[in-house]
Formats: structure tokens, sequence, C-alpha cells
């Protein structure tokens, strides 16, 4: 409860191993080691947590939130960014299915999809074109979300205006230039 996360760590490892399904425990420990940046443990702790407790929105949530941290590892590959991306956009979906008035997790999925959208963009493959224009104008529908609740935010207005204009990049027609010598 003070922010020592480490130390909670600790304690909550042992506790697991004694009641292995207690869904309380094993959530504060997938807390615990999100906030100390151990974000794949927190993913299959929070499954773990899911797995017993199938309508926990907020394991969902912070399942979503792990991944997008790994998808943002630098070391992680193509295959594993694009994984970590859907995936985070999967639980942030559940979550919402299970709490549809939590407008952070809309914001939180709206940039997962952003993410998602302009990584499919680099590939070539028109298939991944299209996802990536589909995730963008599902990044937009998100963000007009928030701001429908409320409308007061200009920070979900600098978000939406991004998605926008990675969205109008993507869409925009492709020109010819001329060879000139």
């Amino acid at each position: 409860m003070d922010g020592d996360f480490r130390t909670a760590v600790a304690h909550l490892e042992k506790a697991c191993v004694v009641d292995s399904t207690n869904a309380d425990a094993l959530w504060m420990l997938g807390y615990s080691y999100y906030h100390n940046e151990s974000y794949k443990k927190a993913v299959v702790t929070y499954s773990r947590v899911i797995a017993i407790k199938p309508g926990d929105d907020r394991a969902y949530y912070y399942c979503a939130r792990a991944y997008t941290y790994l998808a943002k590892d630098i070391h992680a590959s193509a295959a594993d960014k694009e994984k970590a991306l859907y995936n985070a956009i999967f639980d942030f979906t559940h979550s919402i299915n299970i709490n549809p008035n939590d407008m952070k997790v809309y914001q939180n999925r709206a940039i997962a999809y952003r993410e998602y959208g302009v990584f499919k963009l680099q590939s070539s493959k028109p298939a991944d074109r299209t996802r990536g224009i589909n995730s963008l104008k599902a990044s937009v529908a998100d963000f007009e979300k928030v701001l429908s609740v409320d409308g007061s935010r200009s920070d979900i207005e600098t978000l939406l205006a991004i998605s926008k204009d990675k969205l109008a990049g993507a869409t925009a027609p492709v020109t010819a230039v001329a060879n000139h010598r």
C-alpha cells in the first residue's frame, strides 16, 4: 500500500504459492509486477486472474496496459510487437465489454489502435495496409467516444488530431512523381 512494489512482490509470490487460486492475491501480484515494470510477469499473472474471475474488467485493463509496454520494448521482434498490440486491443475490448462506462479504457484502446495501425502501415502487403487503416479508424472512433462523454478533454482532442492525421496520411491518394533528367 505504501508503493514498495518490490517488497510486495516478494510477499505476494509466497502467498500465491500457498493459495494459487486466490484471485485477490494474484491481482495484487499482477499490479505489483506491473508497477515494477515486469510486464511479462504481469501479463501471466493477470491472465491467471482472468481465468479465475473472467468478469474482472480491471484485470483485463492492466493486462492490456502491460501488453502496450511490451510492444514498446526496443528489443522485441516485429512479430512480438504486433502480438502485444493485438493482445492489448483484445484485452481492452474485453474490459469495455464488462464495463462500457470506463472512458479511460476507451482512451487507452484508442492509443493501442493507433500504434497497431501505424505498425501495420509499415508493411507493403495490401491486407496489412487495410488493417492499419481500419485500426486508425477505430482509434478515431474511440477518441470521439471519450470526447462525447467529456468534451472538455483537450488532451483527447490532441490525441484525436494525431490519429486523424495518421489516417489522412494513410488514405491520401498516392501521386506519381515524374522522373526528370
